[in-house]
């Protein structure tokens, strides 16, 4: 006898409580497994033929544990949060409904091993806390004090107002940028076209002509030499340099080294200190009005400000506070941070209505930032036309002077 296999079909259905099931179900077709499913009183939502898989390397699924979570994810899905916890529903129940509607792979596998936890008896805290990869220090230290006040939503509402401030900031400090890039990288190509291309041929002619050549065509040959014949001296030069410099800004003493140089630039040190000022004084104040106290909050402001430079300086001011110190003092030994900031700190804390005053504070660096964003790019332009007029200038010099002693030769 041949034994005939039916496709398995997996499903959704509602329930007639109004509950969610999922399952899978023999039948002929999908048609036919929705009827069946009728018939016990169900109300499908979805049906799938589930096919066997092919043997092999899944490549899509090897990559799913390392695809990053991106701000605008982490948005939708703290929107989305809240909303239902709004809306009363119970916690694991909401999560396994955020863990079906969620798209990104490797944020709803995270959200199934959060349900488990939670289900386990984990608080929210320990169960976000253990995926730092996707939720910062500062996003599960907010989870853990609306835990504790009972005003989960009030936090979340603050927390998607960070995310999605910052990830304006940080999309309109690379659309500043993408301009200048583009203009560098072409002006590097131009460069190497010029001086593989073009240098060589002049220079043969004035060779054969016999004329000493001027120190501008002189450091173009000996560039010129030095990639045709050494080229792999420069790469490997260049690589063993980038991956050391990589893996040494990784470090602490390489982060501290790099914010500390940045932010003397001119025109791009007065932008990261006032973005460093916005975002202290807008997660102070949230915290704050959260119920965090002020060590663990100088903990998370430590970790999270995104600024190694400055968040040095938030160690020492935190030993201060341990000490029994207050805030406006210990904030204002600190090297980057503002009189303007700490003296509305100080008002707060007379008043006791430091979390507003924060806000006021960050409300006014959050339109400092804008201003020196904007005269950024307004000096971008004159920077790189004096760039490209220098490296012109070069090649012309390089040109034109042997062929201004050529014609002097002539006459």
């Amino acid at each position: 006898l041949i034994e005939i296999v039916m496709p398995k079909f997996s499903y959704r259905a509602i329930t007639e409580r109004g509950s969610t099931e999922t399952g899978a179900i023999e039948a002929e077709s999908a048609d036919k497994a929705g009827s069946m499913l009728a018939d016990q009183g169900f109300i499908p939502t979805l049906i799938k033929e589930e096919r066997p898989a092919v043997p092999g390397i899944n490549l899509g699924k090897m990559f799913e544990a390392f695809s990053p979570v991106k701000a605008p994810e982490l948005i939708l899905f703290t929107k989305q949060f809240n909303t239902l916890i709004r809306a009363g529903v119970p916690m694991l129940s909401l999560l396994k409904v955020l863990e079906e509607q969620t798209e990104h792979p490797r944020l709803r596998k995270i959200l199934g091993v959060i349900h488990r936890d939670i289900k386990e008896g984990s608080s929210l805290f320990d169960a976000f806390n253990r995926h730092r990869q996707v939720f910062s220090p500062l996003y599960c230290n907010m989870l853990k004090a609306g835990e504790a006040s009972g005003a989960l939503n009030d936090v979340l509402d603050r927390l998607t107002y960070i995310i999605e401030h910052e990830h304006k900031v940080k999309a309109d400090i690379k659309s500043a940028l993408m301009y200048p890039i583009i203009v560098v990288c072409f002006l590097v190509i131009a460069f190497f076209v010029l001086l593989t291309g073009v240098i060589p041929r002049f220079v043969n002619i004035f060779k054969s002509s016999g004329l000493t050549l001027p120190l501008p065509t002189k450091i173009c040959m000996l560039m010129y030499d030095f990639i045709i014949h050494y080229w792999f001296v420069g790469l490997g030069v260049l690589v063993v340099g980038g991956v050391g410099l990589y893996y040494y800004l990784k470090t602490e003493k390489g982060k501290l080294l790099l914010f500390t140089i940045l932010m003397q630039i001119p025109v791009i040190g007065p932008l990261f200190i006032k973005s460093a000022i916005s975002r202290f004084a807008s997660i102070f104040s949230i915290l704050q009005s959260s119920g965090v106290d002020i060590l663990q909050t100088m903990d998370i402001l430590t970790d999270t400000i995104g600024n190694a430079a400055i968040s040095h300086e938030l160690s020492g001011i935190r030993e201060r506070l341990a000490a029994g110190h207050g805030i406006a003092g210990p904030l204002s030994s600190a090297k980057y941070f503002t009189p303007m900031l700490i003296n509305m700190v100080a008002i707060g804390e007379e008043s006791g209505n430091l979390e507003d005053l924060l806000q006021d504070v960050a409300t006014h660096y959050d339109t400092e930032v804008e201003y020196a964003m904007k005269k950024m790019s307004d000096a971008i332009g004159p920077i790189l036309t004096v760039g490209l007029a220098a490296v012109v200038g070069f090649f012309a010099l390089a040109i034109f002077l042997p062929m201004w002693d050529l014609t002097l030769m002539a006459k």
